[in-house]
This record gives structure tokens, C-alpha cells and sequence, in this order.
């Protein structure tokens, strides 16, 4: 379990995640996706808004 996990080494974390992905990909689920493309296209527009005037700050 990673979520919450304890690990006492960085050799010990990679196998902990080695382990999940072996896991999940023996038993892969497809993703559902939540937001309609509507909803992901107004996020996207608003992200470049915030970009752009973030660049001209600069």
C-alpha cells in the first residue's frame, strides 16, 4: 500500500511501486472519464488566459 506507507529507503519505495503497477496491470481497469469535453475546454482556455498574463508580467 502506498497511500499512507512507511518506507525506510529509497530501493524499498521503488519496489512498493514496482509491486502497485504489477498489481493494477494485471488486473487494468479502463478510465471514466468525469468531465465532459465542454468542461475540459473551458479549463483549458482559462489555463492559457492565466499563462498569457503571467507572460507579459514577465
Amino acid at each position: 500500500a502506498l497511500r499512507r506507507g512507511v518506507f525506510h529507503s529509497v530501493n524499498e519505495l521503488i519496489t512498493a511501486i514496482e509491486d502497485y503497477l504489477k498489481a493494477t496491470n494485471d488486473n487494468p481497469k479502463p478510465f471514466v472519464w468525469t468531465a465532459t469535453a465542454e468542461q475540459i475546454l473551458v479549463k483549458v482556455a482559462r489555463g492559457r488566459v492565466t499563462l498569457q498574463e503571467a507572460k507579459n508580467q514577465l
